[in-house]
């Protein structure tokens, strides 16, 4: 039986999507062979490749002077990787500072560069976003790093900052739940397992400008450009998760695209807000100008009822709402995959939860 699923990654799958890989698992285009039997130089594999690629970049309406690159590792090999490939040893880096993740962008980036902390929403508790007019920008910086969601803390940018130097985030949690401009950003990376597919699989977008900048201590998996010459098959890809993401954007088109996944995004989260403030039961401590679509962290007024909640909500098929160990409470994570019908028996439960232990 299929629950409803909150986790912040891996996270829901579409379902209809797993029932295609499902189908084709064994037998891959009337080959005879899994996709994850199939050389990723093979004619049939570099054209699944090619067609996810052009899948992704009408979806999120890639302008021709940027390259999509399907990458392995994670969003995290690309804290060391972004500063390997645009800054040079001596260069200054800013970073914005909004909790978990960026944080720890950060602290990987200063085994590279100078590192400054332009902002920092510490004061808030990282439930704010410090405003961009008192941000210490530095002249002549490489990039300046933000991350647009914090899964953790569920704290969001809602607009793309202004920046002088090239634009780099981390939208593992953002990327696909709505529309982006791109020309906005030099480069963009994000981890599959939120709204792309399984975990492995890292898609970074880069302005075309930015690559052949890499140090020359860069190992050669981490180089963009190298990796962009060979389209991104310079060493053997993570072809399941790829397949995957191919999946995945057709689906997303099928839904109507990131306009339409956007209003259905932007709906769950008010719906599940909208609850958690009305209630007198639950609390959410985000400022609410930037709170997340994508993660929605909640405390109850009696801490000592958590785990009965997360025990009777696990019985109710509503699972993985802990929160992360470094906040506590619960977290729901209401990607793309996670149906509104999803969010509507959350409340519900909680609605009855509250009643009961009021």
């Amino acid at each position: 039986m299929r629950i409803f699923n909150f986790s912040p990654g891996p996270a829901v799958l579409p379902h209809e999507v797993l029932e295609q890989a499902r189908d084709e698992l064994l037998d891959w285009r009337g080959g005879g062979m899994s996709v994850m039997e199939v050389s990723h130089r093979g004619k049939a594999f570099v054209a699944c490749a090619a067609e996810a690629e052009a899948e992704l970049r009408e979806l999120l309406a890639v302008p021709p002077d940027y390259r999509v690159l399907f990458m392995q590792g994670g969003a995290t090999l690309q804290f060391a990787a972004v500063p390997l490939n645009l800054a040079a040893p001596d260069s200054v880096v800013d970073f914005v500072n909004t909790g978990h993740w960026s944080k720890k962008a950060a602290g990987e980036a200063q085994r590279y560069c100078t590192v400054n902390v332009a902002a920092d929403a510490k004061a808030s508790g990282y439930c704010d976003i410090p405003a961009p007019a008192q941000w210490r920008l530095t002249s002549g910086a490489a990039y300046l790093h933000y991350t647009p969601n914090e899964t953790i803390g569920g704290v969001e940018f809602h607009q793309v900052p202004d920046s002088p130097a090239p634009l780099v985030a981390d939208m593992s949690s953002t990327i696909l739940s709505r529309p982006i401009d791109v020309s906005r950003f030099g480069l963009i990376y994000a981890g599959a397992q939120k709204n792309i597919g399984p975990a492995g699989l890292c898609v970074v977008i880069v302005r075309e400008e930015l690559l052949g900048r890499a140090r020359a201590t860069t190992p050669s998996v981490l180089d963009y450009r190298l990796v962009a010459d060979d389209n991104s098959m310079l060493n053997t890809p993570p072809t399941f998760a790829w397949y995957f993401a191919g999946l995945v954007f057709k689906w997303l088109k099928r839904q109507g695209g990131l306009q339409r996944m956007g209003e259905i995004n932007r709906a769950k989260a008010a719906t599940l807000y909208r609850a958690i403030d009305e209630s007198g039961f639950y609390r959410n401590p985000v400022a609410p100008a930037c709170r997340s679509w994508m993660n929605v962290p909640f405390t109850l007024v009696r801490p000592e009822l958590d785990q009965t909640f997360i025990a009777q909500a696990r019985a109710a098929g509503l699972v993985n709402l802990e929160g992360h160990r470094s906040v506590g409470g619960m977290r729901a994570s209401l990607y793309n995959a996670l149906p509104p019908e999803g969010v509507a028996a959350l409340v519900e439960f909680m609605r009855e939860f509250a009643r009961r232990n009021g």
